[in-house]
């Protein structure tokens, strides 16, 4: 997912959307225990993409939001 997608989305979606990928990240990880996974490098990608949607989450919570990025210099 792009930044760009995620910051377009409200605030509940990006709660349903971090409680999709942890479920998908657990699935895996625990598939990955037992058996080789077809895709290893899904995981990483989930992980990213958590972490995506949880600095824009925290951005909203700081008030923060496109505009204050832009003018800190934050996201080069």
């Amino acid at each position: 997912m792009k930044a760009n997608d995620i910051r377009e989305l409200s605030v509940a979606d990006l709660a349903a959307r971090i409680a999709e990928l942890e479920e998908e990240r657990f699935r895996l990880r625990f598939r990955g225990a037992t058996e080789t996974l077809e895709d290893p490098l899904r995981l990483r990608s989930i992980r990213k993409d958590i972490a995506r949607l949880k600095t824009v989450l925290r951005e909203r919570e700081l008030g923060r939001g496109v505009e204050g990025a832009a003018r800190t210099g934050a996201g080069r």
